[in-house]
This record gives structure tokens, sequence and C-alpha cells, in this order.
């Protein structure tokens, strides 16, 4: 049980995270595109836009029908307008492993009841394809700040910004909230193994021999 619900958490979180515009904190802009400390006029309240793999969030330039401080949505209209190729690739690999993680998840509800198919564990192929998952996150997660250099991430960051070297910006609790999920990914794997042994006590086994062929695990 413990192995399931950990799995649908780590789909969920990294799924969430790589929908997010929050990988990038940008340096502190005014509302009206000046440095927050330009006593020119206008307003100087700060605030931090954010950027993230393929989306961003922006001050409300003030538009009147439209009452929310900030806007957010996708920067890009189709893949080849993500800022760099290194973030293109990045949302390739982070894609093949979150689905293989909400592949995961939806079956890990199902072993509840059922524990191989063609006389294969669900537990062992589960965690193998959670492995797997992992690598692919752990490839996206390297890639992706060697796209802090693209035009994209130093008109955000400042002209510092360099592949690795965020600049000014500083890094969003998506950025890290990938990181955590890619760290539990792998520790679902070995739980994975722990729900083998679990699923293969004493009680399991005596009911497969009384000829059941549906067992529930609560």
């Amino acid at each position: 049980m413990l192995w399931t619900l950990l799995s649908i958490v780590v789909a969920f979180a990294e799924l969430i995270a790589f929908m997010s515009a929050d990988w990038l904190i940008g340096k502190a802009k005014s509302r009206s595109g000046a440095a927050p400390d330009d006593q020119s006029g206008g307003s100087s309240e700060p605030y931090h836009p954010t950027l993230g793999i393929y989306a961003r969030c922006i001050r409300n330039p003030g538009v009147q029908h439209v009452q929310r401080e900030t806007l957010c949505g996708p920067y890009a209209e189709n893949f080849g307008e993500i800022a760099s190729g290194f973030w293109q690739a990045t949302a390739i690999f982070l894609a093949v492993g979150i689905f293989i993680l909400c592949t995961v998840a939806l079956v890990s509800v199902f072993t509840m009841c059922v524990q191989s198919i063609m006389k294969k564990s669900i537990f062992n192929v589960c965690g193998l394809l959670q492995g797997i998952a992992g690598l692919f996150l752990i490839l996206g997660l390297i890639l992706y700040p060697a796209g802090w250099g693209c035009q994209k991430a130093i008109g955000y960051c400042g002209h510092y910004a360099s592949a690795y070297k965020p600049g000014d910006c500083s890094l969003g609790w998506a950025f890290y909230t990938a990181i955590g999920g890619t760290v539990l990914t792998f520790i679902c794997a070995v739980f994975s193994a722990q729900a083998e042994i679990a699923t293969s006590s004493d009680k399991v086994q005596e009911e497969i021999e009384e000829g059941k062929s549906l067992i529930c695990l609560l």
C-alpha cells in the first residue's frame, strides 16, 4: 500500500513540476519595466517574473479586463518554439519519464488484487520501469541548466546567465520538486521489492494454495 501511494504521489509531483513556470525566478523588475530602484516615476513595486521549460509568468501589464496581478501561460506555441535545444531535450526526457511514472501509478492501484501477469511479478516489472523513468528524469535535469545561456533565459536572468550559471535568477520550487520526485522515484523502485516480499507472505500463499485467483491486500 505504501509503495502504491508513493508511486501516485511521485507521478503527480513530477507532472505538476513539469507544467509549472516556476523553474527560474527572474531578477526583480518594476511594473513599468524599469529597475526597482528607478525613481523616475511610475510604480516601482518590484516583482519577479518566472520562467519554466515552456511556460512563463509575468506581471499584468495593466489590461483592464484582466484582474489578475500576474499572467501565466506557455510562451511557446509549439515544440519548436521552446527557448533552447537543451530545454527541448529536457522536455522530451521528462515527458517520457513522467509517462512511465503515470503508467506505473495506474498499474500500482491494481496490484492490491493482481500481483502477476504472464507469470511475471508486477512489482518487479513496475520497479524496473520506475528505475528507467528515474534515469530519463536525471538526463532531463542534467540538460536543463545547460539551456540557461539562451536568449530567453538571459532576458529574465541578465547577461551574466550562461550554461549552468543562472545569473541574477534563482531556482524555483518546480526545479526542486523535480529533483525530489526523481529521488523518490528510485526509492519507489526499491520499495517495489519490499512490496513483492509482502505479497509473498504465508497468508497470501495459503490463499493461493486454496485455489483463490483474486486476492486483495488491505
